[in-house]
């Protein structure tokens, strides 16, 4: 099956669809604060911290300066995943989807097996989405996360009307939240769930990696 052939992990332009809108007016109220959500901050400490962990990881690369060179928008990438995270957390919480820790193990199981091991799926996620070693875990449970989150609505993540589905989901979880970021960073969209400023294909973590049954761990 072609789906099987796919590139674990792999990101895929065609899925770029999904994408609720964070608005985001960033504010003098909250200094320190890259962004709010949900009334709870996010300081630009810790987006710089997540930055400095991928910029470190990619230098340790084999192909540092190519890696380098195309992510210069880093603080913006780390900051835009992080919100979306938190929306994506309150559009679980809304659907009444949770993720266990065994299910992220064996999502990460299932990619080092079809990666030639757990380095292989450390360099794609390094050099496919900006995801320092420490990082991985965080974002496979995302991966999850979708996956369950369109299970829950009923919706097809393969179909555009599936991927409509999960971002009205997510518009709404991010209006919710009432996101407000620094305007250093550019503004949050509700319909593309992630900063302006920045392309996110978020709804590439969805595709399933490959062999994985994406009925497991329901």
């Amino acid at each position: 099956m072609h789906r099987r052939r796919r590139t674990a992990l792999a990101l895929s332009a065609a899925t770029l669809v999904v994408a609720p809108l964070l608005s985001a007016c960033g504010s003098e109220a909250h200094p320190g604060a890259a962004a709010v959500v949900g009334g709870d901050r996010i300081d630009v400490a810790t987006v710089q911290a997540e930055a400095a962990d991928v910029r470190t990881a990619q230098q340790e690369s084999e192909q540092s300066e190519e890696l380098v060179a195309k992510s210069g928008q880093l603080n913006r990438v780390k900051l835009s995943g992080l919100i979306f995270g938190r929306v994506l957390d309150r559009a679980a919480k809304d659907a009444g989807v949770s993720v266990s820790r065994k299910e992220v193990q064996q999502i990460r199981s299932d990619a080092a097996a079809q990666s030639g091991g757990d380095e292989g799926v450390r360099t794609l996620m390094l050099e496919q989405r900006w995801v320092a070693p420490g990082q991985i875990e965080a974002s496979l449970r995302q991966e999850v996360q979708l996956q369950k989150l369109a299970r829950a609505l009923g919706a097809d993540l393969q179909s555009p009307a599936g991927v409509k589905a999960v971002g009205q989901s997510l518009t709404e979880a991010s209006k919710a939240l009432h996101i407000d970021v620094n305007p250093r960073y550019g503004s949050w969209d509700n319909q593309k769930v992630q900063l302006s400023t920045y392309k996110a294909p978020w709804i590439t973590q969805v595709t399933p990696v490959q062999g994985q049954d994406p009925e497991a761990g329901a």
